[in-house]
């Protein structure tokens, strides 16, 4: 009688053993599937998110001007290096950036300064050029912000020195 008048044991019940069941259908490799593939999908909404913060702008521009600006720096450094980088980055982030055209066009890395880079990115989002460096900057602080420090050191390291002032944090 006293689960009648407990109206959270009397909800939580039918909620809990649902739970349970499905728990127990499920094998410990489909529950670890599914594990890893939330905490891929939440670990790429924080990157979005911090990028929408750190950028100002929607969801769906950021994740076009991380695509772009990662498309372009992973062509100026060495492939070996890009997979370093890929590593560390959200899963979903890696998946959308293979999927960019200009991925397989050139052997990496191609010779480029900062003025090609802006352009690049300017064209990829159709941004007047005015806005292009302030959504470079906010896509490599996101991406920083993802990787370990070692990693961003290594990327530095193969800039040149034009874009590495866009690569390192503003003061």
């Amino acid at each position: 009688m006293a689960e009648d008048r407990d109206p959270q044991r009397r909800s939580g019940a039918p909620q809990d053993e649902e739970h349970a069941e499905e728990r127990r259908e499920l094998s410990i490799e489909e529950r670890r599937a599914r594990r890893s593939a939330m905490r891929a999908s939440q670990t790429y909404a924080r990157f979005i998110d911090h990028l929408c913060d750190r950028g100002g702008m929607s969801p769906s521009v950021a994740q076009q001007a991380a695509v772009s600006v990662l498309c372009g720096l992973e062509q100026r450094i060495q492939a070996e290096e890009s997979l370093d980088l890929e590593a560390q980055l959200p899963r979903r982030l890696t998946e959308m950036l293979h999927r960019c055209e200009r991925h397989d066009a050139d052997p990496r890395p191609s010779k480029f300064g900062r003025d090609e880079l802006l352009k690049l990115v300017g064209e990829d989002l159709a941004l007047n050029p005015d806005a292009v460096e302030p959504v470079v900057r906010a896509v490599m602080d996101a991406v920083r912000h993802q990787i370990s420090e070692g990693e961003a050191e290594d990327v530095s390291a193969q800039l040149p020195e034009d874009i590495r002032h866009l690569w390192l944090p503003t003061m």
